[in-house]
């Protein structure tokens, strides 16, 4: 079976983050057609930057849900392939702000 999650630019700048199972190709035909009229419908044309296929759903669950947490500038990080860019970030989402912290 092949499952994916991808991200979408919206023509907004925005991103989207999605699974399928139907096929990738069919699925980002779907946006672009506006077939179903979720958060991509107003936001069309839609470009798919980003993809990941997976073997097993819950795998693939996990990663949508991991993509749909990040800030934009994580999600940019990962189209454009930056790992280092990735490990910076995650690790400054872990470390709190030193204003914050008590002590």
């Amino acid at each position: 079976m092949n499952i994916y999650v991808y991200m979408l630019r919206c023509s907004d700048g925005s991103y989207y983050v999605g699974l399928t199972r139907a096929g990738l190709e069919k699925r980002i035909s779907e946006h672009q057609t506006g077939y179903f009229r979720g958060y991509t419908h107003s936001r069309l044309p839609i470009e798919l930057v980003w993809f990941q296929e997976f073997q097993w759903l819950t795998d693939a669950i996990a990663c949508e849900r991991e993509l749909k947490g990040w800030r934009r500038e994580k999600k940019e990080a990962l189209i454009r392939r930056d790992y280092d860019a990735l490990k910076t970030l995650s690790h400054t989402a872990k470390t709190p702000h030193p204003s914050t912290s008590s002590g």
